[in-house]
């Protein structure tokens, strides 16, 4: 027996016979049934107005006795089989299927037939491209739809964008600009959510983060040497690319800038205590800047804390290259993953301020 939520004395009846129930309720019993029996469905893919009439049927669902419920999936079952094909439904997914199909000016012509879209910014977000943007638009598409673009734009950026176009192209949107008096303004509406979503969908991007970050944070897991060489290389090849790869990257070296003295104490907290005295120490022989960071660490927490890493250093002994490398990246990245969970706040490179 399915049954979707508790019920009370005036439920305790079972639905009646299959037929008597509305389309909607046999859906929420089909649709609950699949869900008690661990189906996937993508609810999200109906329309909004459906899902929630659905959820409303599923809300005021009670006990459906196991007559009803075979009946009603008995017809279900038959109505899939008899089905023999199944259309997008609706004007806008229409044109989504015929994309590339038809012709833009009938798709524009269609879309306006439909009614004007739901709070929707594409004129917005249209005239907001700059003129170079908006030239494939205006070269593409009829001379009709970039007349009535061209009539969407402030008058100077009007202008602007006329003197891009070749002077063929631009006297017959001029001339169409003629047959735009009598256009409604639900046609327009339309026609600028048609433009929108072909000409302000965002380039596809392999990548995530720009190209100095990725850079950058390789480099930060390099080795001293292997880095140096590589910026080296940049900065006679690319000196603009190289200054933007060195404010990415973020070396234990970096940390006085990088790291205000009141976060030292979260840091370490993360920092195995052997990985900490190695990095400290491999530090302190490397001098500049090394030395300056590991003295920056010491001296932003507690001095006994301090002292008794310091007495610990001192008793150390001599460090491999990589091994004190090795736990001066461990150092970084227990920086980098404190600022990334909230719990410290970097001071930008460019910045002389440090995070409070």
């Amino acid at each position: 027996m399915l049954a979707a939520q508790p019920i009370d004395a005036a439920d305790a009846r079972p639905v009646g016979i299959a037929p008597a129930l509305s389309r909607r309720r046999k859906a929420a019993m089909v649709v609950q049934l699949m869900i008690t029996e661990g189906r996937k469905l993508d609810l999200a893919a109906l329309p909004e107005e459906v899902q929630v009439s659905l959820t409303r049927e599923l809300g005021a669902l009670r006990l459906v006795d196991r007559a009803t419920l075979s009946a009603v999936a008995t017809e279900f079952a038959d109505g899939i089989e008899g089905l023999g094909l199944a259309a997008p439904g609706g004007m806008d997914r229409a044109l989504a299927a015929l994309d590339g199909r038809i012709s833009p000016a009938t798709a524009a012509r269609l879309r306006a037939e439909s009614g004007p879209p739901r709070h929707d910014d594409s004129w917005a977000r249209l005239t907001a491209l700059p003129c170079p943007d908006l030239v494939p638009l205006m070269t593409g598409e009829c001379a009709e739809i970039a007349a009535v673009t061209l009539s969407k734009l402030p008058v100077v950026k009007a202008a602007e964008l006329l003197g891009l176009l070749p002077g063929e192209r631009a006297r017959r949107i001029t001339h169409a600009m003629a047959q735009t008096s009598t256009i409604g303004p639900e046609a327009v509406d339309r026609i600028g959510a048609a433009l929108a979503a072909e000409h302000c969908r965002p380039p596809d991007q392999a990548f995530a983060h720009p190209a100095p970050d990725r850079l950058g944070d390789i480099l930060n897991s390099s080795g001293s040497a292997t880095r140096d060489a590589v910026l080296d290389g940049l900065e006679a090849e690319d000196p603009g690319f190289a200054r933007d790869v060195r404010r990415a990257i973020f070396t234990f070296a970096d940390i006085p800038a990088r790291l205000a003295p009141a976060h030292a104490p979260a840091v370490l907290r993360r920092v195995d205590q052997a990985v900490l005295i190695t990095a400290l120490a491999a530090a302190q022989t490397l001098g500049a800047g090394f030395a300056a960071a590991a003295a920056h660490l010491l001296d932003n927490i507690s001095q006994r804390m301090a002292q008794g890493l310091r007495d610990e250093i001192s008793e150390r002994g001599a460090i491999r290259q990589v091994e004190g490398e090795a736990a001066m990246s461990e150092i970084v990245a227990a920086i980098r993953a404190a600022a990334e969970a909230g719990e410290i706040a970097l001071v930008t490179p460019d910045s002389d301020e440090q995070a409070g």
